[in-house]
């Protein structure tokens, strides 16, 4: 993660929670954090695995391993989306503006990624009210989740046939949507701390209820065939 990017601003937010937020928030905060971290841990520690045994030239466990990753990925992208459209609702109900700051396209690796923070980015300074920026940011977040975790999951079936797009290509790829969910995942947990800064400490159990609903109903994000168009993997990789 670039320096200065969501990793360091995170960090400040992991040391001051408890400063800002009564308990009863404190605790809400803390829960669904855990949550979060729990699922992106899941799927970085068996992506590790997988491309630990490709780099020791064990192919076939490499396959074995990353086929696990998919499940995980769509856990950690229904988690995070639950969460980001849940305050978006939230917000489009009530008064409250949270502070925020603008993504930078330097903590994203993929291409929609990138594109999608430029945007966003100037969009921010287009728009005149903060409650409108607040909500555009959340939702260019919950879209490069879904994308970027759409490019992961179709980069992994690409692995198993014997297609024209290159192996390597398939990992890099994976890398890649890998290291853009975290940082959709440290911004999230930034917009969310600030969010509940602000949130009337009534509306939290509805907030909590809301995601929760989401975390049970959403579909998984495998969308489409097993295979897509490797034109489709190219562009979520920026080739």
């Amino acid at each position: 993660m670039n320096a200065g990017g969501p990793s360091r601003r995170y960090d400040s937010v992991q040391q001051d929670w408890r400063a800002f937020l009564p308990e009863a928030k404190s605790y809400f905060f803390q829960t669904h954090t855990r949550e979060l971290e729990n699922a992106y841990l899941m799927l970085s520690v068996s992506l590790d695995e997988a491309i630990g045994f490709r780099q020791c030239g064990h192919n076939v466990k490499a396959f074995r391993a990353a086929q696990v990753t998919p499940g995980l990925c769509d856990l950690l992208v229904v988690r995070l989306t639950s969460v980001l459209h849940s305050m978006r609702q939230q917000i489009r109900h009530s008064g409250v503006v949270p502070n925020l700051t603008p993504l930078e396209a330097a903590n994203f690796r993929t291409e929609r990624g990138q594109r999608a923070a430029r945007f966003s980015a100037l969009v921010t300074r287009i728009l005149l009210s903060e409650r409108l920026q607040f909500i555009h940011k959340i939702s260019t977040l919950e879209q490069i989740v879904e994308e970027v975790g759409d490019g992961f999951v179709d980069a992994t079936q690409h692995l198993g046939h014997d297609d024209s797009l290159d192996p390597s290509a398939c990992w890099r790829i994976l890398d890649s949507c890998h290291f853009d969910l975290n940082t959709c995942l440290r911004e999230t947990l930034v917009l969310f701390k600030s969010f509940l800064i602000v949130l009337p400490e009534e509306q939290v159990d509805g907030l909590d209820f809301a995601i929760r609903s989401l975390c049970r109903t959403r579909p998984a994000h495998h969308f489409g065939s097993p295979l897509i168009q490797a034109r489709r993997i190219s562009v979520v990789a920026g080739k």
